[in-house]
């Protein structure tokens, strides 16, 4: 299990440095990624969450993990509310407006290229993680009332742990 990294930790505000060999480190980080993610539990978890400034998420939307390396979005359209939280910020969410389908690409844990169109509560996963590898948390998508009052509580729960 890995420590994941939370709101005010340095870490998570730093983008990501692109993978530039898939070796067996990396396939240990992943193995143990997904682990956490399960035991969170989670849907997603991106590298610089548990602390490494590598671009690579994975991912688990039902239908078993998977992993993205050096993933980007190259298209994007529509929109889609919805609520979404996140491992670095726990027990909070908000509804957050995104574009409802995405396309993704990237490599798997072979290299083997990716490109993956996805939409609604996949694209939502997908728009998540990247926004992480590129040092965004989810509480700079909302509007500054909900943005204040969601720092509010997290100075308080700081203070008082």
């Amino acid at each position: 299990m890995l420590t994941i990294r939370q709101y005010g930790d340095p870490v998570l505000k730093q983008p990501t440095k692109e993978v530039e060999e898939i070796d067996g480190r990396v396939a240990k980080l992943v193995g143990d990624m997904v682990e956490t993610m399960y035991e969170a539990p989670g849907v997603g978890l991106a590298a610089n969450q548990v602390g490494v400034q590598r671009r690579l998420f994975v991912y688990d939307i039902g239908d078993g993990p998977h992993v993205i390396i050096n993933p980007r979005i190259t298209e994007a359209s529509g929109e889609w509310s919805f609520e979404e939280g996140c491992l670095s910020v726990p027990g909070l969410s908000w509804t957050i407006v995104r574009p409802s389908h995405v396309h993704l690409v990237g490599l798997d844990l072979d290299g083997n290229e990716l490109s993956i169109d996805a939409e609604e509560y996949q694209a939502r996963v997908f728009q998540h993680e990247v926004d992480h590898l590129d040092g965004t948390l989810l509480i700079e998508r909302l509007d500054e009332d909900q943005r204040r009052e969601a720092r509010k509580i997290l100075r308080a729960r700081a203070l008082a742990g």
